[in-house]
């Protein structure tokens, strides 16, 4: 395709803002009500199952809307979100002692988690939407779009949480985060129905008829720049996982309240917003995607020290003055690889090799926090260090990708059925 249709982009990025402001409202909130109904150990499996989720179905929503199209497997994803958020407002409103159809408050908070997170699994296929409708040399910057509604979503959701923290710290949780949530996906899911077009050329259809292809995937990653691309998202996702997951527990260690936590949040959400959505949008089509990723692996390095030293120096400003280091790191680091894995793939494949893309992604996010706060109770500073140590790898891998190729990943040639 020539260039992007702005329309269309403009449509995604505020589907997937909508959507992400839900999530954002939500996730802040699940430890606090993981705590009021005595979940204990099941906290951060109940944490990870969201993620998990992802983990299993991104590739298998991107490999059906290569088939099927981009729309209808959005469609499908925004209702799902907007019944499962519908479901954790219910089930919040029980008392720890309530059931619904025979289950406690407990398994309908994790039923109402699992199905946001394979609900939420579609972001791929907005990433394949945005594949279709750009250009080589637009595709970076479309894909930081999806990074920019992140950050967007996550700075104003957690704002909105925030109102919902009650004064009492033994008082019951309020059941709006969840309503809201799924009101907000609920307009979204309309907005997809009756504004966003299809994407996905009608001549561009996979060769065969499998949702799961593993001889494409063995394909894909056999080649050394996808191999090398998907492990670097793995060790920058799971670095800043630990991250993300360890930040309000090392925030409270500095004196900070449980409602200012929240605005840490919107913090970090504002800043991956401006970065994806100013810096990274910019500089991209100047310095290309290779270049910006050695310096978002470089800064996510530095930065990463530096919220170490700042744990170890307990300075709540220095935290704050050096949490941009690692953000814009990431920020940078992300969409350039997604992109360059984008340009690496035949058109007929996008939708399920950026879904395996977003299946690295999750898997670190539900392996990440685990360990973040494994090495937290270690030592406060221990899960930067080994963020640091991790993306110090993640710099060699992109490295090795400068002799790389651009060539698309091929099609598999046919294989007669056995007789």
């Amino acid at each position: 395709m020539a260039g992007p249709s702005k329309a269309s982009l403009l449509i995604i990025f505020v589907i997937v803002f909508i959507d992400l402001l839900g999530f954002g409202i939500v996730l802040p909130l699940l430890p606090r009500y993981g705590k009021y109904f005595q979940a204990g150990e099941w906290l951060g499996l109940l944490m990870a199952s969201f993620s998990a989720m992802q983990f299993l179905f991104a590739p298998i929503w991107g490999r059906v809307s290569d088939r099927v199209g981009r729309r209808p497997i959005l469609i499908l994803g925004l209702a799902g979100s907007t019944i499962s958020y519908a479901l954790f407002g219910y089930a919040t409103g029980l008392d720890a002692e309530g059931t619904l159809l025979g289950l406690g408050v407990l398994p309908w908070l994790f039923i109402s988690r699992i199905g946001a997170g394979v609900a939420g699994a579609t972001i791929p296929t907005a990433q394949a939407y945005i594949a279709d409708v750009t250009g080589e040399k637009e595709r970076a910057k479309g894909m930081a779009l999806i990074g920019a509604a992140f950050g967007i979503g996550f700075t104003f959701g957690p704002l909105l949480g925030a109102w919902f923290v009650s004064g009492d710290p033994q008082g019951p949780p309020s059941t709006a985060p969840g309503y809201v949530a799924a009101v907000l996906s609920g307009i979204a899911m309309l907005s997809a129905v009756f504004v966003l077009p299809e994407s996905l050329p009608s001549d561009v259809k996979p060769t065969d008829h499998h949702w799961i292809d593993l001889p494409s995937f063995r394909q894909a990653v056999s080649q050394p720049t996808i191999g090398l691309i998907l492990l670097t998202m793995f060790l920058a996702t799971f670095a800043f996982a630990q991250f993300e997951s360890t930040l309000s527990l090392l925030t409270q260690n500095l004196g900070q309240g449980a409602r200012e936590n929240f605005f840490v949040f919107a913090y970090v959400g504002l800043i991956l917003s401006l970065s994806q959505g100013l810096l990274v949008r910019r500089f991209v089509p100047i310095i290309g995607e290779f270049r910006m990723s050695i310096a978002g692996a470089m800064l996510m390095t530095v930065g990463l020290l530096c919220i170490g030293i700042a744990g170890q120096q307990n300075s709540r400003g220095m935290l704050y003055a050096v949490l941009p280091i690692s953000v814009v790191g990431f920020s940078a680091l992300t969409p350039c690889l997604q992109s360059l894995l984008s340009l690496r793939t035949a058109a007929t494949k996008q939708g399920g090799i950026l879904g395996v893309g977003q299946s690295f992604s999750a898997l670190a996010r539900v392996l990440g926090p685990w360990a973040g706060i494994k090495l937290y109770q270690q030592a406060a500073t221990y899960p930067y260090w080994c963020g640091a140590a991790l993306m110090t790898v993640g710099l060699a891998l992109v490295f090795g990708l400068r002799s790389g190729t651009q060539k698309p990943v091929e099609e598999p040639a046919a294989v007669p059925p056995e007789t």
